[in-house]
C-alpha cells in the first residue's frame, strides 16, 4: 500500500510538471504572438538609407537606419552620450557612418502607446520643410527591436536651459537674442498652422525650442502633434501636453484648435520676458503657474515684479516700453476665451513690428474689447494651467485659483 501511495505521488508530480511546461510554452507562444501583431517581424540589418514603406505620406519617404548602425553610431547608447529625456525617450548624441552628427531618440519600450506616438512623429516631420523646424534624417523601421528617430543636431541646449537651466549662468540670452527667438518660434508655428492639412503642435515650451550656435531656433518634439483636418473647426480628443502650458479651454472642452498652440506661446513669452519657468511649486501658491503670475502682474501694474533683472527693464526707456508691448501680447495669448486669443499669424506680425521699431501699443492690444476690459473679464476668468495634470483647474470663478 504504501509503495503504490508513493507511486501515485510521484505520478501527481509529474502529471503537474508537465502541465506547467505546457502552460509555460502557451504562455511564451502568446507573448510572441503580441509582439509580433504589434511590432512585425523583427529586422536587424536594414541598409542605412534603404526606402521604407510610406508612413502615411503619399508625398514624403523616411530613410530607415538598422539598429546595429545606431547602436555603433552612439558606442552602444553610452550613458556619456545622452543629452536628455523625456517622458517617452532618451536622447543620444551619435556620429554615422558617413560623419554627419546626429541626436538620436531612444524610446523607453515597445508599448503600443509608444509605437503610435513613433509613428505619428515620423508620419508629421516627413511632411515638413522650414529652417525653424527640426530636420528629421530618419528611423528604425517600426518592426526594427528598437524604435529610434534619427534628427538633425542642435548643439545649443534649449530655451529653457538658457533661462531657468543648466546654461542660464551664461546670460547669452540678451533681449534681441529672445526677440528673435520668439519671432523664430511664431515663424515655426505660422508654417505648422498654414500647412494642409494644418498641423497642431499641442506640446510648444520651452524645453521643445532647440538653439544652433548662433541661437537660432529649431522647434522640436512632435509626438504630440496631431495632423488638423481640412474644414474642421477643432478636433474632439483628449488633452495632452505639459502642465503649465496646456490651454485651460482645451483642457475643460477637450476641443483642440490652433489657439491652444497660441496659449502655449504665450507661455513661452512670459519666460523669455521673466527668465522664470512655467511651473514652479517654490513660488507662492497664486503664483505657481507663470500664465498665473503673468496675468496677475499685469492686471496690477507689477509687469516690474516679473520681467528678468538682467534686461535693464527699469533703466532701459526703450527697453521698458519693447518689454511691456510684448507683455501685452502674451496677456491676450493667456486669455482664457479662444476667441479673443489672436492667431499666431497676427502674433507675428506683432512681433516682427516690435523687433523693427515698428510698434505701437494701440497696434499690439488691438482686438474686439480694449485691454482694460480685457483685464476685467480675466479677473473673473483667470487662464490657468495647473502645475499637476490631474490637479484641480480653474475656469470661472472670482476667488483665486489653488494648486493640489
Amino acid at each position: 500500500m504504501a509503495i503504490n501511495r508513493v507511486g501515485v505521488a510521484v505520478g501527481g508530480l509529474v502529471a503537474v510538471g508537465l502541465l506547467c511546461l505546457q502552460w509555460y510554452k502557451h504562455g511564451k507562444r502568446k507573448q510572441h504572438l503580441t509582439s509580433s501583431i504589434l511590432l512585425g517581424p523583427t529586422a536587424s540589418s536594414e541598409s542605412s538609407f534603404n526606402r521604407g514603406p510610406e508612413l502615411g505620406s503619399s508625398q514624403y519617404q523616411t530613410p530607415i537606419f538598422s539598429y546595429e548602425e545606431l547602436d555603433e553610431a552612439t558606442n552602444g547608447f553610452s550613458t556619456s552620450r545622452e543629452l536628455g529625456g523625456g517622458g517617452f525617450g532618451i536622447v543620444y548624441q551619435g556620429k554615422l557612418r558617413d560623419g554627419r552628427v546626429v541626436a538620436i531618440k531612444r524610446l523607453y519600450n515597445h508599448n503600443l502607446k509608444h509605437v503610435e506616438q513613433f509613428m505619428n512623429e515620423v508620419e508629421i516631420l516627413s511632411r515638413l520643410r522650414h529652417q525653424n523646424l527640426v530636420s528629421l534624417y530618419g528611423s528604425t523601421s517600426c518592426r526594427s527591436r528598437e524604435l529610434l528617430l534619427v534628427y538633425e543636431f542642435v548643439p545649443n541646449g534649449t530655451v529653457a536651459d538658457h533661462l531657468h537651466g543648466s546654461r542660464a549662468h551664461d546670460l547669452a540670452l540678451s533681449w534681441p537674442i529672445r526677440m528673435s527667438i520668439a519671432i523664430e518660434t511664431a515663424e515655426a508655428l505660422a508654417y505648422l498652422h498654414a500647412v494642409e492639412p494644418q498641423v497642431i503642435h499641442r506640446d510648444v515650451k520651452t524645453s521643445n525650442i532647440l538653439l544652433d550656435s548662433s541661437f537660432h531656433v529649431k522647434v522640436a518634439d512632435f509626438g504630440l502633434s496631431r495632423l488638423f483636418p481640412l474644414d474642421a473647426t477643432h478636433v474632439s480628443t483628449a488633452p495632452q501636453g505639459t502642465p503649465g502650458y496646456v490651454d485651460p479651454f482645451y483642457h475643460q472642452c477637450y476641443q483642440l484648435t490652433d489657439k491652444s498652440d497660441v496659449y502655449s506661446f504665450g507661455v513661452v513669452l512670459a519666460e523669455l520676458i521673466s527668465a522664470k519657468p512655467a511651473v514652479d511649486t517654490n513660488r507662492t501658491l497664486h503664483e505657481i503657474n507663470l500664465s498665473n503670475m503673468t496675468i496677475s502682474k499685469i492686471q496690477n501694474c507689477q509687469l516690474e515684479q516679473l520681467v528678468d533683472p538682467i534686461l535693464g527693464y527699469q533703466s532701459d526707456w526703450e527697453m521698458k516700453t519693447m518689454i511691456t508691448v510684448v507683455a501685452e501680447l502674451a496677456f491676450r495669448c493667456l486669455q482664457l476665451e479662444r476667441e479673443m486669443r489672436p492667431t499666431i499669424k497676427e502674433v507675428l506680425e506683432v512681433l516682427r513690428d516690435i523687433e523693427s521699431g515698428e510698434y505701437k501699443t494701440k497696434k499690439v492690444v488691438e482686438a474686439d474689447v480694449p485691454v482694460k476690459e480685457d483685464a476685467s473679464l480675466l479677473k473673473n476668468a483667470l487662464p490657468y494651467s495647473p502645475d499637476s495634470v490631474t490637479g484641480r483647474w480653474e475656469s470661472r470663478s472670482t476667488t483665486p485659483p489653488t494648486s493640489e
